[in-house]
């Protein structure tokens, strides 16, 4: 039997992460692949998808999870060798890639008889400002999405949902937008209950030249980091940053790692899982605009927040 592609999609810290993980949370027993695309050489989403690491995992429901790395074909293959076989995977592209490239290639005759495209999800963070579609990026990930999941509403100022709803509407996308609270979306929405159905017919455009457009710079420790000098590292970053990630111990809390992250001018701590053996200690993925933040800059700023 087919197994069925839910694609999730969506820009730079828009909360496709936190969508992923409540899917494998809450998955009342269905057996899930979840696929990481992520971007830089350090695979933090990997690691922060129901406690992932080290490529390819069980995990406690009977997902998998792996980074999506080298052929798509490849590696949807692995997956539907395995056994028992997903009844489902999650794809959950980079928030810098174009998806109508990935739809184009799901879109390939072996693929698409084993693992049928059933679901584009774009997440659209509603704290960001409606001027954000103007983006080509982020009108090309509407545009191929079934599903509107506006993410991050109980951080967004009253009336951004529905300035955002309307943005949405404005670029005329078919698309079905639903609110997404802390990652949740009714799952009869994404995985519907017949799955033998043939997949929509779906034409994602002419390929387009690719445009480099953003960068990665990694940084990693073997130290523990002073949280203070991190703030104001940070704060002093922020303005040239698109996103940043990252996994640490912290000088004010010996022996505990946190999950840092950092989205729309916004920086967030949570607990976080021991480090997979032979990882660094600390280590964080910056994503900045090509050019606007120099490796030498970084590495002093984060030097300077390691504990003597």
């Amino acid at each position: 039997m087919p197994v069925p592609i839910l694609l999730v999609t969506g820009f730079l810290g828009a909360g496709k992460t936190t969508v992923v993980n409540h899917l494998l949370a809450h998955a009342e027993g269905r057996r899930i692949a979840a696929v990481v695309n992520d971007f830089g050489a350090i695979n933090i989403d990997a690691e922060l998808i129901a406690g992932a690491s080290d490529g390819v995992v069980s995990l406690a429901n009977g997902c998998i999870c792996c980074s999506l790395e080298g052929d798509l074909l490849r590696t949807l293959s692995t997956l539907l060798r395995r056994d028992p076989k997903p009844e489902y995977i999650v794809i959950e592209t980079s928030g810098v890639a174009d998806p109508a490239d990935i739809v184009r290639n799901l879109m390939d005759p072996v693929i698409l008889r084993e693992a049928p495209l059933e679901t584009v999800l774009c997440v659209m963070d509603a704290t960001a400002p409606p001027a954000a579609l103007d983006d080509a990026l982020h009108r090309s990930q509407l545009r191929v999405a079934d599903i509107v999941a506006l993410s991050k509403l109980d951080l967004a100022e009253e009336g951004s949902g529905s300035r955002m709803r309307e943005a949405i509407r404005a670029q005329r996308v078919p698309a079905v937008v639903v609110d997404a609270n802390h990652g949740e979306i009714p799952a009869a929405l994404l995985f519907p209950a017949n799955v033998d159905r043939a997949p929509a017919s779906r034409e994602p455009g002419p390929r387009r030249p690719t445009e480099e457009r953003f960068e990665t710079l990694s940084w990693t420790s073997d130290r523990p980091i002073s949280l203070s000098r991190l703030q104001q590292a940070i704060n002093r970053l922020a303005p040239r940053l698109a996103r940043a990630k990252g996994l640490f111990e912290t000088v004010e809390q010996p022996g505990r790692m946190m999950v840092f992250q950092f989205a729309a001018g916004r920086a967030t701590l949570a607990p976080g899982e021991a480090p997979a053996p032979g990882a660094p200690r600390s280590r964080i993925v910056f994503i900045a605009e090509l050019g606007v933040l120099s490796k030498a800059e970084l590495d002093g700023a984060m030097e300077a927040c390691v504990a003597e």
